[in-house]
């Protein structure tokens, strides 16, 4: 069991190359296909141009839009190029209110998408919308992978956040690889509740059908001493000296399918290690 089919999507060349990178070491160890979408994104708004705009104006952000779209092809293409493994990368411009359809449409067909970490400086406004497009509409699992990380081929210690939700399942069912490959993961329960099925025994069930995949697990039952769980499972990621972590994403919206939620938008600002979402 393994990811044959690994996408990245790019829209600039200053913090591309982690995930690029990413997207190699994974496609090298697991015999994948390595695909680089590449996106000239025109920011203009057609509809809120003043009433004299021409055709030129049009002209000049759709050309802008064609040259960076090209930058960043030969960016993908001079680094896959060297990496050895099976690649292709292809380029196109996408105006930014209609990013998230073609997105989506690449992601459907991916096993795994692999991304940068959609906040922080430099960062341009599609950033976000791109790792929404492939959770939410394209229905992939992302990797996003934070700035100047070295990346991994198969992963040491894994933290799973776990809350019985729908959405932490789907993530941990598309982490499998991952997970069957790690020599330890560990199933992080914050504040279990004090009535349900589970609670003499949080995380047990989800113990029990991991380790019949041959995952070794272990349960942290953890108190929630810090106000977001975002904080409390990177600090634990850090005390266990983890290099992934694998939750649900949760996203909220009344105009469109999904916007990410509180809760997965604090874990991708303040990641330090890679993480793992599904929703």
């Amino acid at each position: 069991m393994s990811y044959k089919s690994l996408l990245t999507v790019m829209t600039e060349t200053k913090l591309a190359e982690p995930a690029l990178a990413q997207m190699v070491a994974l496609a090298q160890a697991q015999d994948a296909h390595a695909e680089a979408l590449c996106l000239g994104v025109d920011r203009s708004q057609t509809g809120y141009y003043y009433a004299g705009a021409n055709a030129l104006i049009l002209q000049e952000t759709l050309s802008r839009a064609k040259a960076e779209a090209d930058e960043v092809l030969a960016f993908a293409e001079n680094f896959l190029g060297k990496s050895g493994v099976r690649w292709s990368a292809e380029n196109g411009v996408a105006q930014i209110a209609d990013l998230g359809r073609h997105v989506a449409h690449r992601a459907r067909f991916s096993d795994l998408v692999v991304l940068p970490r959609p906040y922080g400086e430099g960062r341009g406004a599609e950033a976000e919308p791109i790792v929404e497009s492939a959770m939410f509409e394209g229905h992939a699992p992302v990797l996003m992978v934070p700035d100047k990380m070295k990346p991994f081929s198969k992963p040491g210690t894994v933290l799973i956040g776990w809350n019985e939700s729908v959405e932490a399942m789907r993530a941990i069912r598309q982490a499998l690889p991952f997970l069957k490959q790690a020599d330890l993961v560990r199933i992080v329960v914050i504040d279990p509740p004090s009535h349900g099925p589970d609670r003499s025994d949080p995380g047990g069930m989800l113990s029990q059908m991991l380790s019949r995949h041959g995952v070794k697990c272990e349960i942290d039952v953890l108190s929630k001493t810090m106000p977001r769980v975002s904080d409390i499972l990177n600090r634990h990621a850090a005390d266990t000296d983890a290099n992934l972590i694998v939750m649900g994403a949760y996203g909220h919206s009344r105009f469109r399918e999904a916007i990410l939620g509180g809760a997965t938008r604090n874990m991708l600002e303040q990641a330090t290690v890679p993480v793992f979402m599904a929703h």
